[in-house]
């Protein structure tokens, strides 16, 4: 029983020192996760170094007629240079070029070429949509409930300067952006309206991460919660009170539709009181309708027929 806990639990991920959850696709998604790989270019870097190497070699053959150590140390560097000097920055990367300590531009995607020493680039940022698994556990509403609610936050870079430049890594500042921003819109709102407003926590926790994430050159895409667990003693609680709630709603619309028809009916008791013909009509209409749904017969007196015949001979 111990292991197989465990191994439930393990979908949930493992908790940080602040005990929000940290997501492992592998264990709790159970699907295989492909990812792209960058073995192109390294193989296109590889094969640079290569040419470069082979050309300077034989350089040193035709000019010498032999190939000393100078040559093999010479052919290296120049293998090492060409290689600096020119990389392959992938469809949905931009890489950040640095000349002596200073930002100098962005470049990419394709080939890009780089002076040797003076210029290269120091992180390749990736501009696609990446997903980031956060939540808050034991956290405290308004109302001093405390709840686990864990949540997922799409984004995007789309200013490679400002994510390179302004902050260290820019990854790892999404996670604890969102995971603050969380605790704060939780601790703001009674447990109440985290249940039933469950739309309204996603766009301020969207509004508030963009906010703070905006200057680094970071887009938010969207943010879903996932999940909210309550206190088991106080969901008891909160499904009495509901069907409390409901049965007085229930008792108003009750009171509400006989107070209609109480006015209807007194209005129609005025009419029926100024006209006697009209109250005998609705008698017998009343006394049809009973007769069709039994399939019944009625008998009338004919003293009740002759009141009509009364009337009509009169008008």
């Amino acid at each position: 029983m111990g292991k197989k806990s465990a191994k439930q639990r393990k979908g949930e991920g493992p908790k940080d020192a602040h005990g929000a959850f940290r997501f492992d696709g592998a264990s709790s998604a159970h699907v295989e996760r492909r990812r792209t790989t960058r073995n192109g270019a390294v193989a296109f870097s590889v094969a640079v170094f290569a040419v470069a190497f082979v050309s300077v070699v034989s350089l040193s053959w035709l000019a010498a007629g032999r190939i000393g150590l100078a040559a093999l140390l010479l052919s290296c560097f120049a293998g090492v240079l060409a290689s600096n000097s020119i990389h392959i920055v992938l469809e949905w990367e931009k890489a950040v070029v640095m000349r002596f300590g200073r930002f100098h531009r962005v470049a990419g995607p394709g080939v890009v070429f780089t002076i040797p020493i003076v210029e290269f680039y120091t992180v390749r940022i990736d501009q696609r949509v990446a997903s980031v698994y956060f939540g808050a556990e034991e956290t405290l509403t308004k109302d001093l409930v405390p709840v686990n609610v864990d949540a997922v936050l799409f984004w995007m870079v789309f200013d490679p300067e400002k994510a390179a430049v302004e902050v260290e890594d820019y990854v790892t500042a999404v996670s604890w952006v969102a995971q603050t921003s969380m605790r704060e819109a939780i601790g703001r709102i009674s447990v109440a309206e985290l249940a039933t407003r469950r739309e309204q926590l996603d766009d301020e926790l969207k509004d508030r991460i963009e906010q703070k994430l905006s200057p680094w050159g970071i887009d938010i895409i969207d943010v879903e919660v996932r999940d909210i667990v309550i206190p088991k003693e106080l969901q008891k609680a909160m499904a009495a009170e509901a069907v409390a709630e409901r049965k007085r709603n229930a008792r108003i619309v009750l009171a509400e539709a006989e107070q209609d028809i109480s006015a209807m009916l007194a209005d129609a008791s005025e009419s029926y009181d100024a006209n006697d013909a009209a109250m005998r009509l609705r008698t017998m209409h009343l006394a049809c309708e009973s007769m069709e749904e039994a399939g019944g017969t009625l008998v009338l007196p004919s003293s009740f027929a002759d009141g009509f015949v009364g009337d009509v001979s009169k008008k």
